[in-house]
């Protein structure tokens, strides 16, 4: 792979070396290994499913501790709207109107999200926004014809000297239309944080976002500060951060070749939601509630899911309470037989860890050894919704190369599909990850834990990107909430799927949880 002496110049601006990024071209080249599954979780074998009163006991137990402990909120924001629209962005390029009207371009196109856009059109929350700023680019508007009409406010939408929406970081567009107001998905989290991410009417969000657009997520909240604050009757502290450039991966197009901006220069991508570890890192909670910004809902559907978020968050301390315990037990030293073996029973049964076989043929101070390790570890208490076709990581009993079995969550990138074995494993899954997770970050001492030593580095993976429609594959580091977790303990919760309300493609805007009426 030969590059320019100007792209050589690019790359070490971004703090990266030659060697690094044609490494990284070799990957797309060789692949990565895949994740080894055993089994799916699923209710009874790594997932809990909580009756009524167990939902009303964890939520009763988070409740009653709230406000002795710090709570924190951490939102992934960095991500630009350019995948929403990439429909939209493909009907720019290729509706050319001299030829064909729009119905017989999605006729000719199969396009069925440019149908669901053109039908709900007048329900989007930035319609009147667009329709406003349509007519002062083009004041004889009213005249054209509707195919005329419904091209330039797409054109209007999107183009880079006009309202450039692709290219906006999705946390900041309108996601939701008030009887008097937009509500920005940014904004949102604040008023469902105030319900279950608050201590003494105090809460702490940190969002990642890209540090171009620092100023503009500051002033966004600095214009609403003082109307969020007393509708909710909180205080919000809120800090940002930034993925490192060096973190950055070349892309390349379907054929590995790098991929390229039209003024030539090359394109490289933050390395996935994985790069962010470092950011997680730096936080200092007790609790720290993790949420995709693309995951909120209209105001009258916010009790609900915070209830579910309570739930996760009050399992997450009670099951901490005892991990606590038994590490201080374990650090004393003095335990009897029985009592190694109810430590070994509560890893397995509450924390789903597989002790080993060999753990009877093990000195009792390697057995000591052997439990504080298992237990002293970052815990995770993780939403699962029921498979419904959505996109999304998947919750997996997985063997790692040392041949330990543990619970992890699994994306589709990470499965090879032409191993029949675990083609099936993967159809019998019940369940996916929302990226719905509360969790505990200190150990029993109350000192924070270094997250970097919990990774699993071979869980990278090669993902399809697209940008400004073109598609392009990207590398990305391990997940946050995947392989840079790998080495947590982890428990699986189902949740209801009216708790996972993504905006994937621009018309997710028209789903119910995003519309007042």
């Amino acid at each position: 792979m030969k590059f320019t002496d100007q792209d050589i110049l690019q790359i070490e601006s971004k703090g990266l070396t030659l060697a690094k990024v044609q490494s990284q071209v070799e990957l797309f080249e060789t692949g990565m290994p895949f994740a080894d599954l055993t089994a799916a979780a699923t209710i009874g074998n790594g997932i809990i499913r909580c009756s009524e009163s167990e939902q009303k006991h964890y939520i009763n137990f988070f409740e009653n501790q709230r406000n002795n402990i710090s709570l924190a909120k951490f939102v992934p924001a960095s991500g630009a709207a350019t995948r929403m629209f990439k429909s939209l962005f493909r009907f720019i390029e290729e509706y050319i109107p001299e030829n064909e009207t729009i119905n017989s371009f999605i006729n000719r196109t199969k396009d069925t999200d440019l149908t669901l856009f053109l039908v709900g059109l007048e329900k989007l929350p930035f319609y009147h926004r667009v329709l406003e700023q349509l007519k002062g680019f083009y004041p004889n508007y009213n005249s054209m014809t509707s195919d005329k009409q419904k091209l330039l406010f797409v054109k209007t939408m999107l183009d880079e000297d006009k309202m450039n929406y692709g290219f906006y970081p999705k946390g900041l567009l309108p996601f939701h239309k008030y009887k008097d107001h937009l509500a920005t998905a940014f904004i949102e989290h604040f008023f469902e944080a105030a319900l279950y991410a608050s201590t003494n009417n105090t809460a702490k969000l940190h969002f990642t976002i890209s540090e171009r657009h620092d100023t503009i997520f500051d002033q966004e909240f600095k214009k609403v500060k003082s109307i969020v604050e007393s509708k909710t009757n909180t205080t919000f502290k809120i800090s940002f951060s930034y993925q490192k450039e060096s973190t950055d991966t070349i892309a390349v197009t379907p054929k590995n070749e790098p991929f390229r901006e039209d003024n030539g220069e090359l394109t490289f991508r933050p390395s996935g939601h994985g790069a962010l570890l470092e950011n997680l890192n730096q936080l200092d909670a007790d609790v720290i509630f993790i949420k995709n910004i693309d995951n909120v809902v209209v105001y009258k559907y916010e009790d609900e899911v915070a209830e579910y978020k309570k739930m996760l968050a009050g399992m997450l301390l009670e099951k901490q309470h005892q991990v606590f315990k038994y590490l201080k037990i374990l650090e004393n030293g003095e335990l009897s037989e029985q009592d190694l073996i109810e430590i070994a029973e509560f890893l397995a049964n509450h924390l789903n860890v597989m002790i080993s076989t060999e753990f009877e043929k093990y000195s009792k101070k390697y057995q000591i050894e052997y439990l504080f390790d298992k237990l002293n570890r970052p815990i995770r208490v993780c939403g699962m919704v029921k498979n419904e076709g959505e996109p999304g990581g998947g919750p997996f009993w997985v063997k790692s190369e040392s041949g330990q079995i543990s619970l992890q969550i699994i994306e589709s990138a990470q499965i090879d599909n032409d191993n029949k074995a675990q083609k099936k494993i993967l159809q019998n899954a019940t369940h996916f990850n929302p990226v719905d997770l509360v969790c505990g970050i200190k150990n029993f001492r109350g000192d924070v834990f270094d997250l970097q030593k919990f990774v699993d580095p071979k869980t990278a993976f090669i993902t399809m990107k697209t940008n400004a429609g073109k598609d392009l594959k990207a590398l990305e580091l391990p997940g946050l909430w995947n392989g840079s977790m790998a080495y947590w303990n982890t428990i699986f919760v189902e949740v209801p799927l009216m708790t996972f309300n993504p905006v994937k493609t621009v018309t997710d805007l028209l789903k119910p949880t995003h519309q007042i009426t």
